[in-house]
């Protein structure tokens, strides 16, 4: 293990969900860093682990900044991609506050799908699938006819990755998609970037940046779907695993070193593109194909809930990797890795993500938490306990020897959860990641 920095930091964490907590967790195993943090709202699990909260607008840039100076705050962590794109960066590092993420130009990665897409095709980067942007609609049918009508329509900027729509799920046939881009189009200045469908395993490779190095984490998968057999609607994320080789069933080594190499590519790419390093996180969404690896978007910041899984099996200190990110000694940092698999599931109010109850009570006090680690996300405390505000509650974690076991744990201790909450039981079980390689082996060998 490295040394920890022993300067006294102030850092602030950005951000008020899950995947803040997460990170402030981490961040508050090291026992000299004074920890804030600022975001729309109080979250139940960050309010022991820092010295004050502050709430407010994460975009509204002047107030986060005037905050932060106020309280000497040194380094901030940005969690989420909305004060990314809103230039909160530029304007704490204009006033020599160091921050992990990258400013408005360079979050650009995840905030324009086109900008990410063009930025790519320009530096010959590898991965990317049959694209077009469009301003208008000139051209989209016959676009998506020459794919075959296997296409994937996205809005060009953020969207809480529920913008996306495929065909074959929330598109039948190819005048939903047409229709799809006209509404797109139709908001002020949008534009819309229509792709062929991929087929094949999603996972995601996220790499931390100090402008010239990466230290490449382990692969997650996570669990858009809603339900079980992932059916139902698109969410913020229901769950995610990692395994205990730092790979992911249903990969081989040459996919991870492909996902790995399009990462490092791209932070040189952008380098190159704007004479300005890239400092945070790069995380890649990528798909295993029949005949590789493709990239499907870039996020600018830490996924949630992945996020979970890494900080669990995090075994180096994040406030001494922080320190290198900063310094751009990255590749002087040792970055261990707990041998284990990890197991995120989240609780969330029934009827998520289309009907959900809001403003009711949620009881955790018989959760082992010996067993597993709880992230706050959607709730509130109260006078009378946790109450859900109607998203993604609560994380729940464990860390094990293999999946099946932290998964077990994870599933023992949601039991013991009361209220009227629902959660994807699948998550991590051997039947679903079972189906997940088989179906890549069929699609690779027939």
């Amino acid at each position: 293990m490295l040394t920890p920095p022993t300067v006294n930091m102030n850092i602030v964490v950005i951000g008020s969900g899950a995947r803040e907590h997460a990170l402030v967790w981490k961040l508050a195993q090291h026992s000299t860093a004074t920890l804030y943090n600022y975001g729309p709202t109080t979250n139940p699990g960050i309010v022991p682990l820092v010295q004050e909260i502050g709430i407010g607008d994460v975009t509204a840039v002047a107030d986060v900044v005037q905050w932060c100076q106020e309280r000497q705050v040194t380094i901030a962590w940005i969690g989420p991609e909305a004060p990314l794109a809103a230039g909160l960066v530029d304007a704490l590092e204009g006033l020599g506050i160091s921050c992990i993420g990258p400013t408005k130009k360079l979050a650009q990665l995840e905030s324009s799908k086109s900008f990410t897409r063009q930025l790519l095709q320009k530096y010959q980067v590898p991965g990317s699938p049959q694209y077009q942007v469009f301003t208008t609609l000139a051209g989209v049918e016959d676009f998506i006819r020459s794919l075959n009508d296997a296409v994937v329509v996205k809005p060009d900027g953020l969207t809480g990755g529920k913008g996306v729509r495929v065909m074959g799920e929330q598109l039948q046939q190819r005048a939903d998609a047409v229709a799809y881009c006209a509404e797109l189009l139709s908001h002020h200045g949008q534009r819309v970037v229509v792709e062929e469908k991929l087929i094949g395993q999603e996972f995601s490779l996220m790499s931390m940046a100090d402008g010239k190095n990466l230290v490449h984490l382990p692969p997650v998968q996570d669990h858009k779907r809603a339900l079980n057999g992932d059916l139902g609607s698109n969410t913020g994320g229901m769950g995610s695993y990692s395994a205990a080789n730092h790979s992911l069933p249903f990969l081989t080594a040459a996919d991870i070193a492909a996902a790995q190499r399009i990462n490092e590519r791209t932070l040189e790419a952008i380098e190159e593109e704007f004479h300005e390093r890239y400092k945070g996180i790069m995380y890649g969404g990528f798909m295993a194909v029949r005949d590789g690896v493709r990239l499907i978007e870039y996020n600018a910041r830490f996924g949630d809930p992945e996020v979970m899984n890494i900080m669990a099996v995090l075994d180096t200190d994040l406030v001494t990797i922080t320190d290198h990110i900063l310094n751009g000694t990255l590749d002087q940092c040792t970055v261990q890795w707990r041998p284990q698999a990890s197991v995120c599931k989240y609780v969330v109010p029934v009827g998520y993500p289309d009907q959900p109850v809001s403003n009711v009570s949620i009881d955790v006090g018989q959760v082992d938490t010996a067993s597993v680690q709880l992230f706050y996300g959607a709730v509130d405390q109260t006078t009378t306990g946790l109450v859900m505000k109607g998203s993604r509650a609560i994380a729940v974690v464990a860390v094990a020897d293999t999946i099946t076991a932290a998964e077990q744990q994870v599933e023992q201790q949601i039991q013991r959860i009361i209220g009227p909450i629902y959660h994807r039981a699948d998550i991590g079980t051997a039947a679903l990641i079972n189906q997940r390689v088989t179906m890549l082996k069929q699609l690779r060998h027939g």
